[in-house]
């Protein structure tokens, strides 16, 4: 499915998918709202989560914390229904434009996107630590009543 990098220019302006997985055969991935172009989530593919995306036309990523393949919303019904996928010009990170099911939410913590806290930028006190601000003020669902009361699955 995927083709050998063989230079630059095939890369860069071949019409090859090549993609280029780094040292943990990982590529980054950036997933955004096909309709208002909010930003969702970051995650990361493997070669099986790429593939499975391509020919399944749903997200799957490869989950760090589990060590195992993460079909988006298989447990939660919030699937990403994958509505374009591009690549990068060096072919090291995905894009990911999708429609996610149910209520639209892609965070397990239960806000609609992963992105619901802003870093202040130039803070008062930069000898404290920094104080977040939340973007999101209401949960779209709520993970325990999704998820039970598993674990989170997240490495601290």
């Amino acid at each position: 499915m995927f083709a050998a990098r063989s230079s630059v220019e095939q890369v860069e302006e071949g019409r090859q998918l090549a993609p280029k997985f780094d040292e943990n055969g990982l590529i980054p991935v950036i997933t955004t709202d096909f309709d208002s172009g909010e930003l969702l989530m970051h995650g990361y593919m493997n070669q099986a989560a790429l593939s499975q995306t391509i020919l399944g036309g749903e997200a799957v990523y490869w989950s760090r914390s589990r060590r195992q393949l993460w079909h988006k919303g298989a447990t939660s019904g919030l699937v990403q229904a994958v509505r374009e996928i591009r690549i990068d010009d060096d072919q090291d990170a995905v894009w990911l434009r999708v429609t996610v099911a149910g209520n639209g939410a892609s965070c397990h913590v239960g806000y609609r996107s992963c992105f619901y806290r802003s870093v202040p930028i130039n803070p008062l006190d930069a000898g404290s630590p920094i104080e977040l601000d939340f973007t999101e003020s209401e949960k779209v669902f709520d993970p325990k009543t999704v998820y039970g009361d598993a674990p989170n699955p997240t490495k601290l």
